[in-house]
């Protein structure tokens, strides 16, 4: 929800840092790469080591930041395709190292129950699914826009949950896990859902390379 209604509020403060980031030469696809660098460096070091509190600031600091990349793209004429992929492979890389980050933190440093972990995981599982279906849905032809829990949500519940978890608030990354598992399973349906609803739904797709089908045709 907040990727669609957040963006014109943040550019804001987004637009100014891209300029200067221009301005001194680098490219979005840099600013991507070290920036996906510096926060899965931040989540895989700050959270095993339990310093909860610095690990949320810093990931939300960098997470504000990521659409500085886009906003750099959008300012010299418009992205590529390979910036897109590259964008959104980042983003995947990213939110898998924090939530793996936290499960590693509930085993080893909670000694959180069992199903507190297992939950962790399907957190950890259905963040990657919620952002494929859009990426097949879109290479399809399929407009999917919208979901109950996409990024800056999943972002801001897991972050702030563990700022909270670090702060002494007792059972804080617990509660912001239930919830991120809940709301991303009925996220994923729910996307389904938008897809099998386009007008473009039913539309035949080229069978894959390599198959009979693909070498007849």
């Amino acid at each position: 929800m907040l990727s669609v209604h957040g963006r014109k509020p943040a550019a804001v403060v987004i637009e100014p840092v891209a300029k200067s980031l221009l301005r001194v030469g680098l490219t979005p696809n840099v600013v991507t790469v070290v920036g996906a660098i510096i926060t899965v460096t931040i989540a895989v070091v700050l959270i095993p080591l339990d310093h909860l509190v610095w690990a949320a600031i810093l990931s939300a600091l960098f997470a504000a930041f990521d659409m500085v990349d886009g906003t750099m793209a959008r300012l010299k004429g418009g992205g590529t395709a390979f910036g897109a992929t590259l964008d959104a492979s980042c983003d995947r890389i990213t939110d898998g190292a924090l939530f793996a980050a936290i499960t590693f933190w509930l085993v080893y440093i909670d000694q959180a129950h069992p199903v507190t972990v297992a939950v962790s995981l399907v957190v950890v599982v259905a963040s990657q699914i919620i952002s494929y279906v859009k990426a097949r849905g879109e290479a399809g032809g399929l407009k999917m826009v919208g979901g109950l829990i996409e990024r800056p949500e999943r972002l801001i519940l897991g972050l702030g949950g563990l700022a909270l978890e670090g702060f002494g608030v007792a059972y804080a990354i617990e509660t912001a896990l239930w919830v991120l598992a809940i709301g991303s399973l009925f996220t994923i349906v729910q996307r389904l859902h938008i897809a099998s609803r386009d007008p473009q739904s039913n539309t035949r797709v080229a069978p894959p390379a390599g198959s009979k089908e693909a070498e007849q045709e």
